[in-house]
């Protein structure tokens, strides 16, 4: 019989995903790590990336824009600033808030407190395009 690790995805809007899974890969900030049941417990960061929950028949995939993971024995809880289901992901309202994001960093200096928040923006919604294209290949 199968082993299992509880996987919970939180926002600060919502809960996104809770379920006992097989594997979890996740994009810490000093690399991606996978997690199966039993892992050493730790606490990390994460990077805007793909979050991917496997079970026995399917793998479930989100895109998220950075945030905390803590990972014991039997859980994985990530905390994400946004997260996304792959399906779930309007591709053409992300593509239109990538366009005003760019729009508005282009007019920008680097020096300007904006400037970063703008790019960390940018970075996590050209992630969500990724993870939208991973899903349908």
């Amino acid at each position: 019989m199968a082993e299992y690790i509880q996987l919970d995805i939180v926002t600060p809007e919502k809960s996104l995903f809770s379920r006992k899974v097989l594997e979890v890969i996740a994009p810490g900030e000093a690399g991606e790590f996978g997690v199966l049941p039993g892992h050493t417990p730790f606490l990390t960061t994460l990077r805007p990336g793909q979050v991917t929950a496997t079970t026995e028949d399917e793998s479930t995939f989100f895109a998220i824009s950075g945030g905390f993971a803590e990972v014991t024995g039997s859980r994985v809880i990530i905390l994400a600033e946004e997260a996304e289901r792959a399906e779930d992901i309007k591709v053409e309202e992300v593509n239109k808030n990538l366009e005003v994001a760019k729009n508005k960093l282009d007019g920008l200096d680097k020096e300007d407190p904006e400037y970063s928040k703008i790019l960390k923006r940018i970075r996590g919604l050209e992630v969500m395009l990724r993870v939208s294209e991973a899903v349908k290949e």
